[in-house]
């Protein structure tokens, strides 16, 4: 952690004092040009990538009139593909004729790379080795992503993401599998079990859904899940073995108008889904539901506000503890941030304000020999942020009071190396004024 917090310190020293060359997006410079009718778009630099891979993400079409604000929105949800270093929209009158230029400068798309994890977001909970990522897969946006990794949780996976199965027809396909083993991640199972334990654990999953418009999708699921424990303890596994396997059948819907997904500042985002769980099968059946909800806008001027609520509901006669609703793993309260609550039910809520110190930097470093200059280019942000979270878990026929959740609030800086990684320091206090120091890595959400 202390290498990974000097590599962000050096580089913040070296953007504040202007050491490397930054460019300000060119689209800025052609703002007197709006409103703009399109009468033709035309796509410059993608050497790889199919064409209609970033123009199904434009929320305009030929014919239409276009403000700065649409084409930065636009602009946006292309970068959001993960696919390009830089993208540049630039609206060009030639022979009367409006043509909006689309430039991007592709990234690298092969990546074999070590890695350190920290699971949990617990820094005593370290995961590493060999990630490998094949990125762009054909040009049109697949991705297969392998994982071995060590340490805690160790764990092998492969999966593969096909944005666009038949033709231009919006089907998409996510499948693949991991073998873990996983550390128990409940309280009460170890508390049941008498000390800490682990888990070997197999999944392998096969979804396909449909994207019905440009912000509307909807998916099926079909998984299979075996956990193995060392000794059998009912709870902990609820087929009467020490092994449980079972089936899954999920339904899912999303909605998403968001402009940057690695860093959201405009749109919704809201997503729902129910998984049957075991399906009867070897006296397993259970059901978990769960829905997120969040907003992003821009207040006055450059200060933004996000906010989110997300809750997970688990229904059945026996659920096993490790498919509990668990505070303290994915979702965390800044102020409890090691501090892990469960029951069938989580309640979670956060709110943000965040205000830009640099917006925008694109920084490039083709002076460094040697290395491919697709892995020398970057987007760089960085934001101050004042927070708020809050959130509880409940078993079931217990009533929800507001007295049991759980709230922390504080301030902090996030920087973003687009398209690679972002990290957060954040200083939080819980509702008792107790202080916490949260070093992490990827948006808070």
């Amino acid at each position: 952690m202390k290498n990974l917090f000097v590599k962000y310190s050096v580089l913040i020293f070296l953007i504040l004092t202007g050491i490397l060359s930054a460019q300000i997006p060119d689209s800025i410079s052609v703002s007197k040009l709006y409103p703009f009718r399109v009468d033709s778009i035309s796509v410059i630099g993608n050497e790889q990538t199919e064409e209609f891979i970033i123009t199904r993400e434009l929320t305009f079409n030929v014919g239409d009139t276009l403000s700065a604000e649409v084409v930065q929105f636009n602009r946006e949800r292309i970068y959001s593909l993960g696919l390009f270093a830089h993208v540049y929209v630039y609206p060009v009158v030639r022979n009367s004729v409006n043509i909006l230029e689309i430039v991007v400068e592709e990234g690298w798309y092969i990546y074999p790379v070590p890695f350190v994890t920290v699971k949990e977001k617990d820094f005593k909970k370290l995961s590493f080795g060999i990630y490998l990522k094949i990125n762009n897969f054909r040009g049109r946006n697949e991705e297969i992503n392998a994982v071995t990794a060590f340490g805690y949780d160790p764990a092998y996976s492969l999966n593969y993401y096909n944005p666009n199965l038949i033709g231009k027809e919006d089907f998409f396909l996510r499948t693949g599998f991991i073998y873990s083993d996983v550390n128990n991640k409940s309280p009460s199972a170890e508390i049941l079990y008498g000390e800490k334990f682990s888990q070997k654990f197999f999944r392998t999953h096969f979804l396909i859904g449909k994207r019905l418009s440009l912000f509307h999708k909807l998916y099926i699921s079909a998984a299979y899940n075996y956990y193995e424990t060392p000794k059998f303890i009912f709870g902990i596994n609820v087929s009467g073995e020490r092994i449980d396997r079972f089936p899954e059948l999920q339904l899912g819907y999303e909605f998403d108008s968001r402009d940057l997904i690695q860093f959201p500042r405009n749109g919704i985002f809201a997503s729902a889904s129910y998984a049957f769980k075991g399906l009867g099968l070897n006296s397993i059946n259970f059901n978990v539901a769960r829905i997120d909800f969040r907003e992003y806008r821009k207040l006055i001027g450059n200060l933004y506000s996000k906010w989110r609520f997300t809750a997970r509901f688990t229904q059945g006669n026996e659920i096993p503890f490790h498919d509990y609703s668990i505070l303290g793993i994915d979702e965390k309260v800044r102020g409890y941030f090691t501090r892990k609550t469960e029951g069938n039910h989580f309640y979670f809520t956060s709110v943000e304000f965040f205000y830009p110190i640099i917006e925008e930097l694109n920084l490039d470093f083709n002076f460094i020999p040697i290395i491919p200059e697709q892995l020398l280019k970057f987007r760089i942000a960085l934001y101050s942020q004042l927070f708020g979270d809050a959130g509880t878990t409940q078993y079931k026929n217990q009533p929800l009071s507001i007295n049991r959740f759980i709230s922390g609030y504080g301030a902090g800086l996030t920087l973003l190396v687009l398209p690679y990684n972002i990290l957060r320091i954040e200083y939080a206090i819980d509702n008792f004024g107790n202080p916490e120091w949260i070093f992490d890595l990827g948006v808070s959400f």
